[in-house]
């Protein structure tokens, strides 16, 4: 068991996302430099007749927009529950787009 990790450089900022997936769940580090807890958030899965993903913040209120979005494209991604926390100094629609494109480089998909 071990993180996977992806990183991107921004306007002389490095971002990155690390990813621990777990048999029933993926838990989620959205951050800069060190990794730190920050705003968190938890994911569930839509059910197999639905499309609506449950989400909510368990922690934090910075960044609830970017933790709300990665928990819920986590949890649709890999299909489990997840725990994302996001950690970084930059605003919400950008912290959510940098965090996307790093969830794809990560996403099992990108890795078949």
């Amino acid at each position: 068991m071990s993180f996977k990790n992806a990183s991107m450089e921004k306007n002389g900022r490095v971002f990155l996302l690390s990813l621990l997936e777990l048999s029933n769940a993926v838990l989620a580090f959205f951050y800069e430099r060190n990794m730190k807890l920050g705003t968190l958030a938890i994911a569930l899965p839509a059910p197999a007749n639905s499309q609506v993903v449950t989400s909510s913040i368990l922690l934090g209120g910075k960044h609830m927009l970017s933790a709300r979005a990665l928990a819920e494209r986590i949890a649709g991604v890999f299909g489990k529950m997840s725990l994302a926390s996001v950690h970084v100094e930059t605003s919400e629609a950008e912290g959510i787009r940098i965090a996307a494109a790093l969830l794809d480089d990560l996403s099992p998909k990108q890795n078949q």
